[in-house]
C-alpha cells in the first residue's frame, strides 16, 4: 500500500496554502465589512506574528546569532524592508481589499512577479536584451499583466452568477469610486510587495537566518503598523474586537504568516520559487468561487476577463523566467566541462617527473 510520495508534498503543501490565501481573503473582507479596522488588523496581525515566532529563540545558536551576527546595517535594511514591504503592503492591501472584492485582492497578487520584473530591470538588477526571446516574453507578460488589472480596475460590465443561496454573510462589492480607489490600493500593495522581494537579496546576504530576519520584520513592522494606526486616528474603541468574526480573522491572519512562511520557504528550497508561483492564480480561482456561490460577491465580466489577462501574464513571466535559469544553468554546466578540459590537458601535457632519490637506489636497502 503505498502513501502519499514524497514527491507529492510540496503539490499538497502549495494547493494547501492557495487555500489559506482563499480564505484570508474571504474572512477578512468579511470582517472589515463587520467593522474592524484595516490598520488596527495590520497590528493584531503583525503582533501575533511576532508572538507565533518567538519560539525560534529556544534555540541557544540563534540567540547568539541575534547578539553576535547582526549589525546597524542589518537592522536598519529590516526596519526599511519591513516598513515598505509589511507595514506599507499590508495597509494598503487590507484597505484595498475592504474598498474593492477579495476576487480582486487575489487576482491583484498575480502582479507581483511581472512588477518584480519591471523594478529589477528599473535598478539594474535584471539584464536587459531586446534581442532575447525570454526578455520579450517577460516584457509581453508584463503589459498582459498590467492591462489586466487595468481592466479590472475600470471595466466591470454585467454581473455574473447571480445565485440563489442564502449566505453566511454577504460580501457585497464597491461601487463607482470606492471599486477604483480599491484596485489602485491593491495595486500599490503589489508594487511594495515587489519591491520587499528584490530588498531580500541585501537582506539575506547581511543575515542568512531567514526565520531570525522574518521575527525581526515582524517585530519592526508591529511598531511601524501602531504607529500608523495612532496618527490614522482611530480611537480606542476601534482596538477593541467585538465579534468572533473579528478574533478569528486576527488569530488566523498572525498564525498563517508563520505557518505560510515556513511552507514556502520548505517549498522553495525543493522546487524552486518559480514552481511556487505557478500556484498562485488558484486562490484567485477559490475565492472567486467560493465569495460568488456561497457568499454572494458580486462577480462581474470586467473582473473575470481582467483576471485571466493577468493569470495569463503571470505564466509567459513565469515562463521567460524558466527560460532564463535553464540557460543560466546550460552556461555554469558548459564552464564547468571547459574547466574540466583544461585540467586533464595540464596534467597530460606535464611531463612525468620522477623524484631524483627514485634515480639512486639506496645500497644499504639492497644489502642483506
Amino acid at each position: 500500500m503505498g502513501g502519499v510520495g514524497v514527491g507529492h508534498l510540496p503539490v499538497i503543501a502549495m494547493i494547501g496554502l492557495q487555500f489559506y490565501y482563499a480564505i484570508l481573503a474571504i474572512l477578512t473582507r468579511a470582517a472589515l465589512l463587520d467593522g474592524l479596522s484595516p490598520p488596527i488588523f495590520v497590528v493584531y496581525r503583525q503582533g501575533i506574528a511576532t508572538l507565533a515566532l518567538t519560539p525560534i529563540f529556544f534555540s541557544s545558536k540563534r540567540r547568539q546569532s541575534l547578539k553576535s551576527s547582526l549589525r546597524f546595517r542589518s537592522y536598519s535594511l529590516m526596519f526599511a524592508t519591513s516598513l515598505i514591504g509589511v507595514t506599507a503592503n499590508q495597509n494598503t492591501y487590507f484597505q484595498g481589499l475592504y474598498y474593492a472584492s477579495s476576487t480582486a485582492a487575489t487576482a491583484m497578487s498575480n502582479l507581483i512577479p511581472a512588477l518584480t520584473f519591471v523594478i529589477a530591470a528599473i535598478f539594474g538588477f535584471e539584464k536587459v536584451d531586446l534581442r532575447s526571446l525570454r526578455f520579450m516574453a517577460k516584457i509581453l507578460g508584463t503589459v498582459c499583466c498590467v492591462v489586466g488589472a487595468l481592466t479590472m480596475a475600470l471595466l466591470k460590465g454585467h454581473k455574473l452568477l447571480n445565485t440563489e443561496f442564502i449566505p453566511f454573510i454577504h460580501l457585497t462589492a464597491s461601487r463607482g469610486d470606492d471599486w477604483l480607489l480599491g484596485c489602485s490600493l491593491l495595486l500599490a500593495s503589489s508594487v511594495f510587495w515587489s519591491s520587499w522581494i528584490i530588498m531580500q537579496v541585501p537582506i539575506s546576504s547581511s543575515c542568512p537566518d531567514h526565520l531570525l530576519s522574518t521575527f525581526c520584520m515582524c517585530f519592526f513592522a508591529t511598531i511601524q503598523s501602531a504607529l500608523f494606526a495612532l496618527f490614522y486616528g482611530e480611537n480606542f474603541q476601534a482596538w477593541m474586537l467585538h465579534s468572533p468574526l473579528e478574533i478569528s480573522c486576527c488569530l488566523y491572519g498572525g498564525i498563517g504568516i508563520a505557518v505560510s512562511f515556513f511552507i514556502q520557504s520548505w517549498c522553495i528550497s525543493i522546487s524552486g520559487p518559480l514552481y511556487c508561483a505557478m500556484f498562485n492564480p488558484l486562490s484567485t480561482v477559490l475565492t472567486a468561487f467560493i465569495a460568488a456561490t456561497f457568499l454572494q460577491e458580486e462577480l462581474y465580466i470586467g473582473s473575470l476577463v481582467g483576471a485571466v489577462g493577468v493569470i495569463t501574464g503571470l505564466y509567459i513571466v513565469l515562463w521567460g523566467k524558466a527560460k532564463e535559469f535553464e540557460e543560466i544553468k546550460q552556461e555554469v554546466l558548459q564552464s564547468n566541462m571547459q574547466g574540466d578540459e583544461i585540467s586533464s590537458q595540464v596534467d597530460l601535457e606535464e611531463p612525468l617527473l620522477l623524484p631524483e632519490k627514485s634515480e639512486h637506489v639506496d645500497k644499504s636497502k639492497m644489502e642483506p
